[in-house]
């Protein structure tokens, strides 16, 4: 207990070190995976931008990357992490992985949430003349909007989980200071002071996510 008492500022900076991480790959891979997502969903047979190729390609690279463990992504991207970022370890090549990761797992998502939305409202925005694009942002992700933000929180607490293997290339976070500090060293008070905050941290997002969500739904 004494040895967390003097950890205590380093857990904090750990805490925020894994709050960066999430942020930057919730923001960089959830745009990205929205954009995939709508493709996905618009380019398949039967969509407002049906295109056969497209869709392949995309659902092809999505079904590659989407399988792969964490852990594994880390190793397979720091070739091109180290290209992108100018680091192939510490906290860049883990936001860039996280990003890739996040990007392929939030697209596949995105395009279920939106197979949701009624086709009959598209059909109508149709009819009226409205183009495609007038159809995705004002019927297609609006009326998806509530699964939606379900379908992110759920993104978010699994880039949390994913953010925890850090310490494989040289970042931080609070599951290396778990690791480090807590199991390395046997003091289960670091190591259940970690699990805590994520805990924590996984709990208040969930509550944004379903509160939002419920205010959206109930439109």
């Amino acid at each position: 207990m004494d040895r967390l008492i003097e950890l205590l500022p380093k857990i904090g900076d750990a805490t925020v070190e894994t709050l960066i991480y999430v942020a930057f790959a919730i923001t960089i891979g959830g745009l990205i995976g929205l954009i995939v997502g709508v493709l996905l969903t618009t380019t398949r047979r039967g969509g407002i931008l049906q295109s056969t190729p497209t869709f392949w390609v995309l659902n092809l690279l999505v079904n590659f990357f989407r399988p792969i463990p964490f852990v594994l992504i880390l190793m397979l991207l720091q070739p091109l992490a180290r290209m992108v970022t100018g680091k192939g370890i510490g906290g860049p090549a883990l936001i860039f992985s996280l990003v890739v990761a996040a990007a392929f797992g939030i697209s596949r998502l995105v395009e279920q949430n939106l197979l949701t939305v009624p086709p009959g409202q598209i059909e109508a925005a149709r009819a009226m003349g409205a183009g495609p694009l007038r159809i995705i942002f004002t019927v297609l992700i609006p009326e998806g909007l509530g699964p939606l933000v379900l379908g992110y929180t759920f993104a978010f607490v699994a880039i949390v989980d994913m953010s925890a293997m850090a310490g494989i290339i040289g970042a931080g976070g609070i599951g290396n200071f778990a690791l480090q500090y807590g199991y390395r060293q046997s003091n289960p008070w670091v190591t259940w002071a970690s699990v805590l905050i994520i805990v924590v941290i996984v709990q208040i997002a969930q509550l944004v996510g379903n509160v939002t969500a419920r205010k959206l739904l109930r439109r």
